[in-house]
């Protein structure tokens, strides 16, 4: 709203200042700065509704060191991630941008099914929540949505490397818009594609229509049928895993801020036509006006953080946590980077897979042996390590440095080829 108030007062009117709100990193700025001031001021008032209203977390005996002191924590806080994020985006963001207005969708769809799910547990006093299916299903039709809007949008689009054009490929000349300093890059002109950012290979790009059988007429729908498959998998498996990696004070929250301000990095590259060229990457115009969202989530995580680090005042739920790992999937996608998600993303990918083993085990030797038997003391691997006696606030330490290294490494693909 107030980049274009800025916008339309500069018409009749200079002011000082008025020039910055043409800057992507200035708004970026402003909406961390914005978001997380906000979270802090409205952090303490809702965590008091909560209490007054006894919106307190039903913490389940597992035999955990200080489990049962948790009893009764305020539980919903994902409220406080969303509206601070929504806020400043609002405020700063393009909002008639493709890319802004598929996040802001991801963000009010996830949190629906999320509130919904901690509405279930709290209020009817119904332990177990939204069905599994349930969830799968909100988490399947964004998923569905999101491949639909990439496939059919005219404004979703990627332009290669100059280096990659082929003679019969026409080519264009431009200028990023916040650097116009005159330094032009010439690329191909702007085409619909489903090819993404793989790591480890000579020309980091991928292409899904690698996986189509189909090479008839018509073989492009096929792909595209296969990405939007890929993309409803990826929605599903990361939103899950942050919910399951929401079991300490601060650990999904910590992780989330770093994927996040990796994320963030990645779209001001790739959304930079002169970074893009320069570090030989994909461009994707438009996409840098993601900066801005991602800015305001890191922000909300950050002054949500100060109330969830050890002791948590205050719980996400699956407010909070289910709408975090969609955004972080869908944001990976519209920047084509979802290929690097196991890296990135490899904390969630461990809890989801510590989950997966335990269960598959337990029920393969029950079968075999009569008894089952565990892989883990007890999973997610969180938990494990809890009950090999390690304190809490080491084993969050910890899991943030393991997803600082992941954040480094993922960076480091750009290059490592």
């Amino acid at each position: 709203m107030i980049y274009y108030l800025a916008q339309y007062i500069s018409k009749f009117w200079d002011f000082p200042g008025s020039g910055l709100f043409r800057y992507i990193s200035f708004r970026s700025a402003m909406a961390f700065i914005v978001s997380m001031a906000f979270a802090l001021l409205i952090g303490k008032r809702i965590i008091r509704y909560l209490q007054r209203k006894q919106i307190g977390e039903e913490i389940r005996n597992l035999g955990l060191e200080g489990q049962m002191q948790k009893k009764g924590t305020p539980t919903m806080g994902g409220i406080i991630i969303l509206l601070s994020m929504l806020l400043p985006v609002l405020l700063f963001a393009d909002i008639l941008n493709i890319y802004i207005i598929v996040m802001l969708v991801t963000t009010v769809w996830l949190g629906a099914v999320g509130f919904a799910d901690d509405y279930i547990k709290v209020f009817l006093k119904n332990k177990e929540g939204l069905s599994g299916r349930t969830k799968i299903i909100g988490q399947v039709s964004l998923g569905l949505f999101v491949g639909l809007v990439m496939w059919l949008s005219p404004e979703i689009v990627v332009r290669e490397k100059v280096e990659r054009v082929k003679k019969d490929v026409q080519i264009e000349t431009v200028v990023t818009s916040e650097y116009n300093d005159n330094q032009p890059v010439t690329v191909s002109k702007a085409k619909k594609t489903t090819q993404t950012t793989i790591p480890f290979v000579k020309n980091n790009e991928f292409d899904y229509n690698l996986l189509n059988p189909f090479k008839g007429e018509g073989y492009e729908y096929v792909t595209w049928i296969i990405f939007i498959l890929v993309v409803i998998l990826i929605i599903t498996a990361v939103s899950n895993g942050a919910n399951l990696t929401d079991g300490l004070d601060g650990l999904a929250t910590g992780v989330s801020a770093v994927i996040t301000t990796t994320l963030g990095v990645f779209a001001y590259l790739s959304g930079n036509v002169i970074y893009a060229e320069y570090l030989n990457i994909m461009y994707i115009p438009y996409s840098g006006e993601l900066v801005v969202f991602m800015s305001a989530f890191i922000g909300a995580l950050v002054g949500f953080l100060w109330y969830n680090s050890y002791p948590a005042q205050v719980f996400m739920g699956d407010t909070g946590s289910l709408t975090i790992g969609g955004i972080i999937a869908v944001f990976a996608i519209l920047i084509r980077k979802e290929l690097l998600i196991p890296i990135l993303c490899g904390i969630f990918l461990v809890e989801n897979l510590s989950v997966v083993m335990q269960v598959s085990y337990f029920k393969y030797t029950k079968r075999k042996y009569g008894e089952g038997r565990r892989i883990f003391l007890m999973s997610p691997l969180h938990h494990h390590y809890q009950k090999k006696g390690y304190p809490e606030p080491k084993i969050v330490t910890r899991f943030w440095i393991v997803a600082i290294l992941l954040a480094v490494i993922t960076v480091v693909t750009l290059k490592i080829r």
